[in-house]
């Protein structure tokens, strides 16, 4: 491990330490956790960003054949899924 310093404020090394007390762990080991959870949501984020780039890319690219797709589309996704979606109407434009 690396040896680094931090500067916290009074009421985060407050709670930091009723923390640790608590959990029986260190404040050190409770810095890497949540150093930990800042870097997952940081990937979590950038994942999140290329999907949506790769989607945004593929989207108008394909046909359906469907000309309300747009409006039915709670219909035919109950449709495919289900086999049987005779409680559901199709809305008329």
């Amino acid at each position: 491990m690396i040896r680094t310093q931090v500067q916290l404020t009074e009421a985060q090394v407050k709670r930091l330490k009723k923390l640790a007390q608590e959990k029986n762990e260190s404040i050190a080991a409770l810095v890497r956790q949540g150093v930990d959870l800042v870097l997952a949501a940081k990937t979590n984020e950038d994942e999140m960003l290329e999907k949506r780039r790769r989607a945004i890319l593929v989207s108008g690219r394909f046909n359906s054949g469907l000309p309300d797709l747009g409006v039915n589309h709670d219909y035919y996704l109950a449709e495919a899924i289900s086999n049987d979606p005779k409680d559901l109407k199709v809305i008329e434009e």
